[in-house]
């Protein structure tokens, strides 16, 4: 049997949910007669018109608590109703990696989470609620801001984005809905350099540069310091230069880096600190389980760790 899809639309209050889900119901993708179920965690400003959805065979059931939000309870809308598709308004507060992992039921399939984020209230929530927004854009495919304006730092918006989920799409819209075209960052390094030179305070731009803008790197050659970090399943001649990077808060460090090939990788030590110089390449490797950036090592010099180990992305 077909799998049911299941839309995931999530933000917090007054982030533009309801409005985005009205515009996707009545585009001619979805305004098809197929039975569709929407559950509706949160109850904002906006409000749906349940008895014309209903005229066009869309279901609209609230579900007031978290804990109501069961396998059982879906189990029992999937008896009741039969969708053809499922759209679920989340609650921006609720833990979407807890629902994400408490299962479904044996057809249903998560196909799309997208979260909308008001832009004039994002560096609020960003300084105050920091860990509930890395958890959602963890598990997130398309991050919408809206009511965006030129003098905001959407760069920064988007770094921050980037930081926790580095394959999420991001889109920025205007007070009228419009799209906002964000240009390319520009690095604060040459790129025009023999030797591209990354401050230690730039590792973490350059990390994430490294992944959106291949084309700036492929070829050249990069010189930064990074401490050394030896998986157990890499080959002799490889290793991970890298820092240790916070993504949302004190409890959520991670080590972040990029594989690195040098035929001396046998004779390093773990956490040693080097500054590498190295040509990259975009190619496949298996640690990526694709492809991605690699470094081929030039030289290597150990030195001793910056003032400050620790990268951060704002």
């Amino acid at each position: 049997m077909l799998e049911v899809p299941v839309y995931m639309i999530t933000g917090f209050l007054e982030s533009g949910k309801t409005t985005f889900i009205q515009e996707v119901l009545e585009s001619p993708d979805f305004a098809d007669g197929e039975k569709t179920l929407l559950l509706l965690c949160e109850e904002g400003e906006v409000e749906y018109d349940e008895k014309e959805y209903a005229r066009h065979n869309i279901e609209i059931l609230p579900v007031e608590n978290e804990e109501d939000l069961t396998v059982e309870f879906l189990e029992r809308c999937q008896k009741t109703y039969k969708p053809y598709r499922v759209f679920m308004e989340f609650n921006g507060m609720w833990d979407l990696k807890k629902f994400s992992e408490s299962g479904l039921p044996r057809r249903w399939e998560i196909v799309q989470v997208i979260t909308l984020v008001d832009a004039s209230t994002f560096d609020v929530y960003l300084t105050n609620m920091r860990s509930i927004l890395s958890n959602i854009f963890a598990l997130t495919e398309m991050v919408i801001f809206n009511r965006c304006s030129l003098d905001m730092d959407l760069q920064k918006f988007r770094r921050s984005i980037k930081a926790v989920n580095q394959q999420a799409l991001l889109s920025f819209e205007d007070e009228e809905g419009n799209p906002l075209e964000l240009g390319k960052e520009q690095p604060p390094y040459d790129l025009n350099a023999d030797v591209i030179e990354i401050d230690d305070v730039d590792y973490g731009l350059w990390y994430l540069d490294m992944t959106d803008t291949p084309e700036r790197y492929d070829g050249k050659t990069v010189r930064f310091k990074g401490k050394v970090m030896k998986p157990r399943k890499f080959s002799e001649d490889c290793f991970i230069p890298g820092r240790n990077a916070m993504t949302c808060c004190a409890d959520d460090i991670r080590f972040i880096g990029y594989i690195c090939k040098s035929k001396f990788s046998d004779k390093l030590k773990q956490k040693q600190w080097l500054e590498i110089t190295a040509q990259v390449r975009y190619e496949y490797a298996p640690e990526y389980h694709g492809e991605g950036p690699v470094l081929y090592a030039k030289h290597l010099k150990s030195v001793e760790p910056p003032k400050e180990d620790l990268v951060y992305f704002n």
